[in-house]
Order: structure tokens, then sequence, then C-alpha cells
């Protein structure tokens, strides 16, 4: 019951949620309460149009993203743990399993492994029932990886964790079953921080190594690089509506976990 809950409740408080929440409103007091339903609707309105424009929304991906910058050079670790999210099952028209958005998450882990940083690949991941059928997002994982040549004896998969905590618990055990000291965790470097805190709260000792930034040092610095980018940036986007949702994702993650003692 807790993850479904924790995957509804927040959805009223991002900003499409709560916009369509205030809408709501506005519709059923439009008749007798007219100044209600205008404050409502303004308030949506403004809502959407601070959170889908660039500089808001690069700047809140940015806070989480830089917090744990990759080093010039990646430090050798016993194993490698890549977290579930990157991939989309082989359900019909597709013809096998797919990358997802954050599939760079699998791509860094096989470039890793064949630079030599980790001899073991740890895949954690589950598959939420209501979320379809299928095989664990592990093994969605570990048929990228072999698809592209990493061998089969250099994976290990962990395919009952749901969420990140039962993640860092499940990993744990198998580290403690192999007696592995130190390793590398990959996630997306929007997803590290509340990573990174989850595995060191379960006593493992963990490298971060983020891959999947959304925003560049680039990026941020061309939003204001012209008058014209400056003004075109501050206009709504769905893409930048996507990027605040998801960071703010992270955070309210971080504070439902800090309350459950994850953290």
């Amino acid at each position: 019951m807790f993850l479904y809950l924790s995957k509804l409740l927040p959805l009223f408080f991002y900003p499409l949620g709560l916009a369509c929440v205030s809408l709501v409103i506005a519709l059923v007091t439009l008749w007798k309460r007219p100044r209600t339903a205008a404050i409502a609707i303004a308030f949506s309105l403004t809502l959407l149009l601070f959170c889908s424009n660039a500089w808001i929304a690069k700047s809140l991906v940015r806070s989480l993203e830089w917090q744990n910058l990759p080093s010039a050079q990646v430090p050798v670790a016993e194993a490698m743990v890549v977290l579930g999210g990157a991939t989309k099952s082989a359900f019909f028209p597709r013809p096998t399993v797919d990358l997802s958005e954050s599939g760079d998450r699998v791509i860094y882990a096989a470039q890793l492994y064949r630079q030599k940083k980790a001899p073991i690949i740890i895949l954690s991941g589950g598959r939420i029932d209501w979320r379809g059928s299928g095989s664990s997002e592990s093994a969605d994982m570990a048929t990228i990886l072999t698809s592209i040549g990493i061998p089969s004896d250099a994976i290990v998969e962990e395919t009952e964790s749901l969420n990140t905590y039962q993640n860092a618990v499940n990993v744990r055990k198998i580290l403690e079953s192999r007696n592995i000291k130190q390793v590398l965790l990959i996630t997306s470097a929007m997803h590290m921080p509340r990573s990174l805190n989850i595995f060191q709260r379960q006593g493992i000792n963990v490298i971060p190594a983020p891959t999947d930034f959304l925003v560049s040092q680039r990026d941020f610095q061309e939003l204001g690089s012209t008058p014209k980018a400056a003004i075109l940036n501050l206009l709504p986007d769905t893409g930048n509506l996507h990027q605040f949702t998801t960071a703010l994702k992270e955070y309210i993650g971080s504070f439902v976990y800090r309350l459950r003692g994850w953290l």
C-alpha cells in the first residue's frame, strides 16, 4: 500500500496535477463564488508558466545533478550497481527490449566494465505489478548488456526491489554474500543524491558514478546567451515542465524517505 500511495499522492503536488485540482475548484465555484474561481484559474496559469520555463526548470534540475559531479578518472571498485528504470520491456510492437530516457545507465555500465573499472555488474530492479507483467527491470537490463557483448557471467540480477530503498537493502545482501566492500553506484545524475544517501545509510561503501545529465554547463550558459534566447526560454514548454516535475519528484521522494528513516 505504501508503494502505491507513494506513487499516487505526489501527483497532486506536481505542477500539472496541482493545476488540474485548482481548475476543478474553479469549475465547482464558478457560478456561486466567481472570485474564488478567478483566483484558482490565475493560480493554475501562473503555476504552469512558472514551472515550464527553462530558467526555473534547468536551475532546479542542476541543483540535484551537480551535487555529485563525476571525477576525471572513475576509480576501480569490486563491483558496480546499476539501478532500474532504464528500459522498456519487449511488448508488441517492440522487437526487443528498448532503452528509456534513462538508458544511459546501462550503456555507461558497459563502458565502465570494458574499461575494467569493476569485474561484476549488479543490476537492481523488479517489476511493479500494476505496470503490467513481464520480465524484471534487471532482466531487461541484462538483455541489453549481453546483446552488446557483456558476458553473462559478469552480471548479477536483483529482481525483487520496487523502489530505491529496496534496491539498497537487497543489494547489500548480495554484497555481503560475496564479501564485496566497495561499489560504483550508477544511476541518473538527478537520482544520485537520494540514491547515494540511501545506500550509505545501509552501510555500503559507495562511489557515485552519475550519468544521464539533463543539464550541461553549456545548456545553462545558453539560457541567456542572447536577448532573444533569454526571452524564448521564459516561454512555456512541455519539456521544461517534465524536467521540473522530475526534479520535484526527487525532492519529494527525499522528504518522504527521510520521514520514514531511510535517509
